[in-house]
């Protein structure tokens, strides 16, 4: 299970998959296209995912561009971007020399940031997903406070269910709660089986666009999306659950029914993840936030296959559009079991928690692999200079390259700014007197 989050106000499934609290109704949507939830892939040609990316992102007509115009925001188009001024999380990414360790942090807009909670207060969570505006503001205000080396952008995982045609209600002290979850396989006629993600999520797209315009080259902006086990187990259980017991059954009771279901949220993920280089995004990162609840043959047979498919048929349909071929992080929380195999899946850069050694990691994962995290979320309690003290075992363990750092979770929202600072400024200075000296 992620990690909880520290109670007050309302809650999400936020950048991390883990739990993000906020306050909306997002409503069963009527069902488009066939009746099956079935094993195919519905492609689309080169043309059509185009012009798909065009209405998301400014284009000709589509809902897509309806959508973005009825929430507000400025439409700027996925092109003539400003040059990238720190490469730096991008070289790390790519296993290439660093002057120093890059870093950023999961749920790094959050609300531990006063801004943030201004930002928000007049807002319910979902009407702020769904506004380019709010979001590139939400985006960029930690890169205004800490000289973090990328940027993620403010979304949530549970928009893809949404765009599948499920109703997400935002319980005040709840979270997430689904008002129709996956109870029998007979659910599984409720959802779209054909999504044009243009249509559905075009309004993440048009946030990436005008963000990575607003970041003016400053960082590189990663997008993201939760891996399709946990998306599932949340589309079943109807929520946060300590065992996932509900969608666990269902790889026991219903496994060809579970295979059909995440194949088909496999797929509608890769279009996604796809849709938001084409908007703009540098890099991407999966979120396979409930791995920990699988043992490993469940995660072999319900989440590694779709892991794997999922980066595969990314980077393809990424070479088929010519849209930059971006470094792919997969981040499975407590899969330690699946490092060998994570390692290669196809990512370039592997996520971990903080329940690894560094060292051990290193072992499992090889060379050839970049790795991301590790430090304890909760270690930004202590006293700044046990932060910066942590920080030098984590990059000593670690090492300088290959290495992005990181926290093993998200930020939760009773941390002291000033402590999150002191992380990035104590990563930063470690890791260029270790190269220095090295």
């Amino acid at each position: 299970m992620a990690a909880p989050v520290p109670s007050t106000g309302e809650r999400g499934a936020g950048q991390d998959g883990g739990v993000r609290r906020g306050g909306t109704t997002a409503r069963w949507r009527r069902r488009r296209g066939g009746t099956g939830a079935g094993r195919g892939r519905a492609e689309r040609s080169g043309a059509e995912r185009r012009g798909a990316g065009r209405a998301a992102s400014g284009g000709n007509g589509g809902a897509g561009e309806r959508r973005s115009r009825m929430e507000g925001g400025e439409r700027l188009l996925p092109k003539g971007f400003p040059k990238l001024k720190n490469d730096t999380f991008l070289r790390a990414a790519r296993g290439e020399e660093t002057e120093h360790t890059p870093v950023w942090c999961m749920r790094q807009a959050g609300r531990y940031l006063p801004e943030f909670r201004e930002t928000r207060a007049a807002q319910d969570f979902f009407a702020t997903c769904r506004s380019p505006k709010l979001c590139c503001e939400l985006t960029l205000q930690p890169l205004r406070r800490f000289p973090l080396d990328a940027a993620i952008i403010f979304s949530d995982i549970l928009v893809v269910p949404q765009a599948l045609g499920m109703e997400v209600v935002m319980v005040p002290g709840k979270g997430p709660t689904f008002t129709e979850p996956l109870k029998e396989v007979e659910d599984l006629l409720k959802l779209r089986q054909k999504v044009d993600v243009a249509a559905e999520l075009g309004y993440v797209f048009q946030a990436i666009t005008l963000t990575r315009h607003s970041l003016e080259g400053r960082v590189p902006l990663i997008g993201f999306s939760g891996a399709p086990w946990t998306l599932m187990s949340y589309m079943i259980e109807g929520g946060g659950s300590t065992t996932m017991a509900k969608a666990k059954s269902w790889l026991y009771r219903h496994p060809e029914a579970s295979h059909r279901l995440l194949r088909l949220l496999a797929d509608v993920v890769t279009d996604y993840l796809v849709g938001q280089v084409a908007a703009g995004a540098q890099a991407l990162q999966l979120f396979e936030s409930h791995a920990g609840h699988l043992g490993p043959e469940q995660f072999q047979d319900f989440a590694l296959p779709y892991i794997r498919d999922i980066s595969q048929a990314v980077k393809s349909k990424l070479k088929e559009e010519a849209l930059p071929l971006v470094p792919m992080i997969i981040f499975a929380k407590d899969a330690h079991y699946a490092l060998r195999d994570l390692a290669r899946a196809g990512y370039e850069v592997v996520g971990l928690d903080w329940t690894i050694r560094p060292q051990e990691a290193r072992a499992q994962t090889g060379k050839d692999v970049t790795l991301q995290g590790n430090l304890d979320p909760c270690a930004l309690y202590a006293p700044k200079e046990k932060i910066g003290e942590l920080v030098k075992k984590m990059l000593e363990g670690f090492g300088t390259q290959r290495y992005i750092a990181n926290l093993g979770h998200g930020l939760y929202p009773d941390m002291n700014p000033e402590h999150v600072g002191a992380f990035v400024e104590a990563v930063h200075a470690h890791s260029r007197h270790i190269n220095k000296h090295s």
